[in-house]
């Protein structure tokens, strides 16, 4: 008799099956029999655990936030060492850079994604976090410097071809890697103008 595998054992091994598949063909191409037979489990499990392929994606794209929030401290009193580590987390990570643009395609003019709350929470905080190292009140300029910081950690991981091309072999070189925190510096600690 083959041993009894847990239902939390196979509810990870679906996440961990699910993201690789996600990560390479997004919700419209990804398949739930390649899932399950990566996962080795039965296709019908996938339904009975998340209920659908876009919520089985929904929960992927949760737990992938939930580990890089435990992993990367809020920007506190040093964003420059907040956007250096988040920088370093999407390099080491290509799946969660690619997990966040398959979601930004498929999601395309909704005005909600599933689970936003949640994310708009986490948001905050960090928002928060950014205002009180900089010794202010949090608001939508802090907001938007935060965005900017974001953006400026992901952007190369998301374009590498363009970094390559604009940049050539500097691309991902350590003096490339000082220059994007010298912009972090610079963005966040001479306090772009308030609007």
């Amino acid at each position: 008799m083959a041993p009894k595998v847990s239902t939390a054992a196979t509810r990870a091994a679906l996440l961990e099956a699910a993201r690789e598949e996600f990560a390479a063909y997004g919700i419209a191409g990804a398949r739930v029999d390649r899932i399950a037979e990566r996962a080795g489990v039965n296709k019908e499990r996938i339904y009975g655990h998340f209920g659908s392929k876009e919520k089985l994606f929904d929960a992927v794209i949760t737990e992938a936030l939930d580990d890089l929030t435990a992993q990367i401290a809020l920007p506190g009193a040093d964003p420059v060492d907040y956007v250096a580590k988040l920088t370093d987390y999407y390099r080491e990570h290509p799946d969660l850079v690619r997990l966040l643009m398959w979601e930004a395609l498929n999601y395309r003019g909704q005005d909600l994604l599933p689970g936003q709350e949640a994310r708009v929470e986490r948001c905050a905080r960090k928002t928060a976090s950014l205002a009180e190292g900089r010794g202010e009140e949090p608001d939508a300029a802090t907001a938007r410097t935060l965005f900017l910081l974001t953006g400026l950690a992901l952007f190369q991981s998301m374009m590498p071809q363009l970094a390559r091309i604009i940049l050539g072999d500097e691309a991902d070189s350590p003096e490339s890697r000082h220059a994007l925190r010298d912009q972090a510096a610079a963005l966040a600690l001479n306090r772009p103008p308030r609007t």
